[in-house]
């Protein structure tokens, strides 16, 4: 028979890959939790991680109890509301998973309105360069750029959103302004580590630089879209950014609008039975009212900033 505990343990460092990160979340010593996991495998006769210096990585039967671990949890989460009437109630924790652009560009301004109209919910915001994955509890609700096929998932459109290209006044001042795609070739670029993108929707470049006559010159990559900016404002070269970040510099320029013009859109999903919770829906509904309000913004259409409602109209 298994430790409920142990499953509790198993599942942390299975959806974290570090023991480090595991004990955090579990307020325990890594040391403890690597005691646990040995103790754990003994017990049942089953090497359930490879470990390496990278972290620690589900061997096959890891993977074959991962599956029956997180039905457990499932069940225990939907016991333990639903015992507890957690579903009406306008207090404790939500963890929100988002891009990180989007969450501290956008999603974090609004969150001070809403706290402050439910000072009873306390938000965790992952404002992270990947995707959280909420099949594995990462967070209670997660907003992806890509839009999440699980049919476990309650699934909505937030938003659409613009990217253009964009360079520093002082670093354009000192060359001819590209009037042409191909005229790129003539200029430093700044963008993601290839290898490293968690979405394809994030290659905005790949079919810009097919128009080039020979290879782009890169001075940084980074999986960082914040670190991109903030070298495009440094003058290191021009990078493709979401009009919401770089239209709120005032020495960043848009260049190429006509043929550089991108669209993408966020989708903001949760389980389902975490969707049932009221302080989900209350958030879920807000971000959804407010982030319409500011669809022109997003779409490089407005230069007034982000919008923020007032605080008597938080419903």
């Amino acid at each position: 028979m298994f430790n409920w505990q142990d499953i509790q343990i198993f599942l942390e460092v299975a959806r974290t890959g570090r023991l480090t990160d595991a004990a955090r979340r579990l307020d325990m010593d890594h040391s403890t939790v690597s005691r646990r996991i040995r103790r754990f495998e003994a017990h049942i006769n089953t090497h359930l991680f490879e470990r390496s210096t990278h972290g620690y990585r589900l061997t096959t039967a890891g993977k074959q109890l991962l599956m029956f671990a997180e039905e457990m949890a499932r069940q225990a989460t939907r016991a333990h509301e639903n015992i507890s009437n957690q579903n009406l109630q306008l207090r404790g924790q939500i963890r929100v998973g988002v891009t990180e652009g989007f969450g501290t560009y956008v999603i974090t301004p609004l969150l001070g309105r809403f706290q402050r109209r439910y000072p009873e919910v306390t938000v965790e915001l992952l404002a992270l360069p990947r995707a959280v994955n909420l099949s594995r509890h990462e967070a209670d609700l997660a907003i992806t750029i890509d839009r999440p096929l699980n049919s476990e998932m309650v699934v909505s459109r937030l938003c659409s959103y613009r990217l253009r290209l964009y360079g520093e006044k002082s670093y354009l001042a000192t060359r001819e302004p590209p009037r042409h795609i191909r005229d790129l070739s003539r200029f430093e670029l700044i963008g993601y580590v290839d290898d490293l993108l968690f979405s394809d929707q994030l290659s905005y470049l790949d079919p810009l630089l097919q128009e080039l006559p020979e290879p782009p010159k890169f001075t940084l990559r980074s999986t960082s879209v914040i670190t991109q900016m903030q070298a495009v404002k440094a003058g290191a070269g021009l990078a493709v950014l979401p009009c919401f970040m770089a239209e709120q510099e005032a020495s960043l320029v848009a260049l190429l609008t006509d043929s550089v013009d991108i669209r993408r859109y966020f989708w903001i999903a949760a389980r389902a039975e975490q969707r049932q919770l009221m302080r989900v829906r209350l958030l879920w509904q807000f971000l959804k009212d407010v982030i319409e309000a500011n669809q022109p913004w997003l779409m490089g259409e407005s230069k007034s900033g982000l919008l923020l409602p007032p605080e008597k109209s938080i419903v």
